[in-house]
C-alpha cells in the first residue's frame, strides 16, 4: 500500500469515527475533515465522481457548522421554560438522561420540594435542565443543584440563555448564582462565572 492509499484510508476512517460523535460541532468538524481528505485523494487518483461527491459533502458540513455557530448565541433559537418540579415531563427527561447526568453531577439527588426547575429548548428539542433552590442563608442567592446539557449540545453552551439572557432567574429575585461543588468538567468560566474554591459564582444583572 502506497502513501496515497494510506491517505485515502485515513480519510475514510475519520469519516467512520465522526459518526460516533455525540457532540454536533465535533461531528461536523471531523466529518468535514474526512470528506476533504477523500476529495484530495480522489482528485489525486483522478476518480472525479468521488472527488465531486466528497467536495459537495464537505460543503454541506461547512454550512451545518456555520449554522451551529451562528445559532449558538441566537435568542430566537433557544428558549428557557420554567416547569414545576413535580412535572411529569421533567421527570421523563431526567429519567432518560439519568446515567449521563450522574457522570457530570454525581451528587445530584432529585426531590420534589421547594426547588425551581427550568428546561432549555432548541426549538422543540430539550437540550438542558437547570434545577436550583434559594440559599437558606440568603434568598437572593440561587444555589444550583443540577445544570445538565445533553451531549449533542455540550459544545454550544446553551446555559448562557438560562444564566444571562432569559431573565428567569432575576424574575425570581435572584442576584447571584452559586454552582454545586464537585461538578465534573464545568464550563462556567466561559459564561463569566468566577471560581470560588471548587465552585463558581455569577452576579446576575436585571434585564
Amino acid at each position: 500500500m502506497n502513501r496515497l492509499d494510506l491517505i485515502g484510508w485515513a480519510g475514510a476512517a475519520l469519516l467512520v469515527w465522526s459518526l460516533f460523535q455525540r457532540r454536533q460541532l465535533r461531528l461536523r468538524l471531523l466529518n468535514l475533515a474526512g470528506w476533504a481528505i477523500l476529495a484530495g485523494y480522489a482528485a489525486a487518483v483522478r476518480v472525479w465522481p468521488l472527488a465531486g461527491l466528497s467536495l459537495a459533502l464537505a460543503g454541506i458540513n461547512v454550512r451545518k457548522w456555520y449554522s451551529l455557530m451562528r445559532d449558538r448565541h441566537d435568542e430566537r433559537a433557544y428558549q428557557v421554560v420554567e416547569v414545576a418540579t413535580d412535572d411529569n415531563f421533567l421527570a421523563h427527561v431526567l429519567r432518560v438522561h439519568w446515567a449521563d447526568i450522574a457522570r457530570f453531577n454525581p451528587d445530584f439527588r432529585f426531590e420534589d420540594d421547594e426547588r425551581l426547575a427550568f428546561l432549555t429548548l432548541n426549538r422543540d428539542e430539550v437540550v438542558g435542565v437547570l434545577v436550583l433552590r434559594h440559599d437558606p442563608d440568603d434568598p437572593e442567592v440561587a444555589q444550583v443543584e443540577l445544570d445538565y446539557v445533553t451531549g449533542r449540545y455540550r459544545d454550544l453552551t446553551p446555559g448562557e440563555f438560562v444564566f444571562r439572557r432569559s431573565g428567569q432567574l432575576t424574575a425570581h429575585g435572584f442576584r447571584r448564582v452559586l454552582t454545586p461543588p464537585g461538578m465534573v468538567a464545568p464550563y462556567y468560566a466561559r459564561l463569566g462565572f468566577r471560581p470560588i474554591g471548587d465552585r463558581y459564582a455569577l452576579e446576575l444583572t436585571s434585564h
